[in-house]
Formats: C-alpha cells, sequence, structure tokens
C-alpha cells in the first residue's frame, strides 16, 4: 500500500502556474508594465518584492523561475544563516557550469537577516551568479543595506481588491483538480462576498478560511453547505490587519496623527478603533496622544495635554477595556481642539541654534551671583528684577548670549489661547522697542539673584 505524500494546504494547491493566471498587482503585470515587460522579455533582474502578507510574493517570484526556465532556490530568513546562503550559492554556481541554467534565489523575509547576512549576497548579485528575489512585509528603505537596494529593484504589492480575492475563491470553488470543485459545495454569493472582504486583502488567508469552512460544512441533500454558521464561527476570530512594529503599524498611527492633527474627530476614532481591534498597545496609543497634544494642539489649548496625560492614567490604572474609553475621550478632545504647533517650529529652531552655535558664554547679567566674589567678577550686574519692574516686565532686557542677538523663535498662532498670548508677546515687544528709543537704564538690579 503506497504511502501517502504529505498534506498540500488548499492556498499551495491554488498556487498560479502562469502570469495569467496571477490575480491582483495589475499595476506591474498588466501588459505594458515594469514587472511584466521584464518577465515577457526575459530580462531579469534582482528585486525585492515589498508587500503585505498573502499578495503573492513567493508565487510571483516561482513564476518568474519558471518563465525564465531557471532553477528556483529558497531560503527562510528566519531559519537561515551566512552558511546557508555560501550553500545555495554553490548550487547556482554548479547550476551554471554542468546545466547552463541560471537560478533564481529567493529569500522570504529579507528584512530579518541582518547586515553582514545581506551583505553575503552581494558578491554573488554583481558576478551574475545568481537572481536575487528578495520578500518582505516592511518597508525595505528601512529594514535592507542601500548596498543591497542599489543593485536590486523594489516591487511594491499592493493588498488584493475584494473582487480579486473573490475571484481567487471562485476558482478554487471551481477547478476539480486543485481546488474543491470534484466536491458538491454550496456557498452562496453573499456569503462569498463576505468572506472576501474580510479575508483584508490577503489571498492565501481567504484560501485557508475556506479551506477550513468546506470542512465544517452541514451535508444535507447530497451536497456540502457554507452557510452563516460555518462563516460565523471561522471569522470568530479577528482578521484585521495590525502588525505590531511593523509598517502596517505605523501607517496606522500616523493616519490617526493625522487625523487629529486635521481636526478630523471622526476620522480619529475609526483609526484609533482599527488599531485597538487589531491587538495595538493601548498605552503605546497613549503615550503617542501626549506627544499630538504637545505638538499640534500645544499652546492653543494647553488642556489637550493634561487630558492625554490623565488619559493615559486611566488605562495604566484600569487596563483593557474600560481605560480605553479615556484614551477615546482624550483623542476626541484632541481632534477637535484649536491647533498650533508654534512650540514645536519654536522648540525646532532653538534646538537648531544649540547645536550649531556653539558654546557661548552666560551673559553676565544672567549669572548666578551668590558669593562675593561672583559679584566682584560682575555677575549679575546690569540684570533687573521684573516683578519691580512696570507691568511686571523688564523692558529692553536681553536674556541671549551676545552673538545671537534678540532671537524670535516663537510665533504664537491666533487660535485658541494662543490668541492672548500672541497679543501678550505684541505688547511686550512694543515695550521693548520703546526701551530701546529711550536713555539706557541705569543697571540697577533689585530683588533675588535668579
Amino acid at each position: 500500500m503506497p504511502i501517502p505524500g504529505p498534506f498540500e494546504p488548499l492556498a499551495a494547491r491554488m498556487r498560479p502556474r502562469r502570469v495569467e493566471e496571477f490575480c491582483g498587482q495589475s499595476h506591474l503585470l498588466a501588459p505594458g508594465k515594469p514587472l511584466w515587460r521584464a518577465i515577457t522579455s526575459n530580462a531579469l533582474h534582482s528585486m525585492v518584492l515589498w508587500g503585505p502578507p498573502g499578495t503573492g510574493k513567493t508565487t510571483l517570484a516561482m513564476l518568474i523561475a519558471r518563465h525564465a526556465e531557471a532553477r528556483f532556490l529558497s531560503l527562510s530568513a528566519v531559519l537561515a544563516g551566512v552558511k546557508d546562503i555560501r550553500a545555495a550559492v554553490e548550487e547556482a554556481r554548479s547550476t551554471a557550469r554542468l546545466e547552463q541554467r541560471r537560478t533564481v534565489l529567493f529569500v522570504d523575509e529579507v528584512h530579518r537577516f541582518n547586515k553582514a547576512q545581506q551583505d553575503a549576497f552581494l558578491p554573488h548579485i554583481e558576478s551574475g551568479t545568481l537572481i536575487f528575489i528578495g520578500a518582505t512585509t516592511e518597508n525595505p528603505a528601512f529594514e535592507l543595506n542601500n548596498a543591497l537596494l542599489s543593485r536590486a529593484r523594489v516591487y511594491v504589492l499592493k493588498p488584493l481588491e475584494g473582487g480579486e480575492v473573490r475571484q481567487v475563491v471562485d476558482a478554487a470553488l471551481a477547478d476539480p483538480e486543485r481546488g474543491l470543485g470534484e466536491r458538491p459545495i454550496v456557498f452562496p454569493e453573499p456569503l462569498r462576498d463576505q468572506l472576501a472582504a474580510l479575508a483584508d486583502g490577503d489571498a492565501r488567508r481567504a484560501l485557508n478560511l475556506l479551506e477550513i469552512m468546506a470542512d465544517l460544512a452541514e451535508t444535507r441533500d447530497g451536497a456540502e453547505h457554507i452557510g452563516p454558521a460555518q462563516l460565523e464561527e471561522v471569522l470568530g476570530g479577528a482578521l484585521r490587519r495590525f502588525d505590531k512594529g511593523g509598517e502596517v503599524h505605523y501607517d496606522q498611527i500616523s493616519a490617526l496623527h493625522k487625523a487629529v492633527r486635521g481636526s478630523a474627530p471622526d476620522a480619529a476614532l475609526y483609526w484609533l478603533s482599527r488599531m485597538l481591534d487589531g491587538g495595538c498597545d493601548p498605552l503605546y496609543i497613549a503615550r503617542r496622544a501626549v506627544r499630538m497634544a504637545s505638538e499640534d494642539v500645544g499652546n492653543a489649548d494647553p488642556r489637550g495635554l493634561a487630558l492625554a496625560l490623565d488619559a493615559w492614567d486611566a488605562l495604566e490604572r484600569l487596563g483593557s477595556p474600560e481605560g480605553e474609553l479615556a484614551l477615546a475621550q482624550a483623542v476626541t478632545y484632541l481632534a477637535c481642539a484649536p491647533k498650533s504647533n508654534a512650540v514645536y517650529v519654536a522648540f525646532q529652531a532653538a534646538m537648531k541654534d544649540a547645536r550649531g552655535a556653539g558654546s557661548m558664554p552666560v551673559p553676565a547679567h544672567l549669572r548666578n551671583a551668590p558669593t562675593g566674589l561672583a559679584r566682584a567678577l560682575g555677575h549679575g550686574r546690569g540684570y533687573r528684577y521684573a516683578h519691580d519692574e512696570p507691568e511686571g516686565y523688564a523692558a529692553g532686557q536681553s536674556y541671549f548670549p551676545r552673538e545671537l542677538g534678540g532671537r524670535q523663535y516663537y510665533a504664537p498662532v491666533d487660535r485658541g489661547l494662543e490668541q492672548k498670548i500672541r497679543d501678550k508677546l505684541a505688547r511686550l515687544r512694543e515695550l521693548d522697542a520703546t526701551a530701546a528709543g529711550s536713555p539706557a537704564q541705569d543697571g540697577r538690579r533689585v530683588g533675588g539673584d535668579e
């Protein structure tokens, strides 16, 4: 009795065998598009395929090798090391020497290789020993060495549209050889659409879920029925895409921050909900909300920072899900609050001067004078105690190093509390201008040193 071979999942059985069968990525594979031209003209080159799971990175690499009649070797960066890379290179050399065939080396999750491992490919890519195809779910600009990126073209794969996922599902249900076509499965159209939508652009996930639902199908009247009960059982878990610490993670927090900055509370709540629903640590969002309060609301409404900190505190005290409502409150408030990035801009400008202007000494009148020696050296001489000045302001007094003159970093906007701050600063500058045109002050110093 023959020993049965290993089970091959439906998603693996349904891999396209020709480029024409490939579903999605029309921006790369439609006639005349860049990758289509490279494949059809047999002008293979090293490349990096960047996209979320289930968009066809591995399948595309296999199709490229098959179309070029090249040998296909595969490594997983999760398991492989430099030793495995060397072995693959030797196989590629042997194939070129004995069979006069090129070799496509596919490296899955290439972003997991460290710099030394990535560098190990470089001489063999340059010499033409192998065609390198790396697959990654992370932004190559952040995760791959510049030397490797300069030798490989990056192609961006997009999540499949719902209609494209539906095509994959329909093909699997109809194919009698590789799919489920030989089984009398009844799967209503609306439920197929629902599966395609909830697969979140991931064809492999859709096929895996379809296979599970087929196994759970209810047999009656000579057919296997997939109904709402099977769909609900399989789709009960979270399917939304959220990769903690990965590219999608940063895209979603970017969307949340920009919705808050754009005074769009409904959109801000949506992205907050997406991140929480996908498993993001709510304390991470709370930390980012504090940043939003300072960067984008600032002194237009200082209460925003306090509320963001209160939400963070509530989360730590209550945990999830109870504390998440406080986070939603803070995000909504920040989105609705008047906006000002004046403090952010002023801080960046001041830091630029601090880093670039050298170690300029503190002016003598601003130095501390706790001892007789310090006072004899002139420390504190000419300092005017603002509380004893008219309007509580020492008009004309300079607080900058002499070399910098009078900088103006902070420019309050005409929104929220900063309207009043702007008016006050304008008044103080009027007093400075008046003082500049009057006789010099006598340099008296009243009150404390600091």
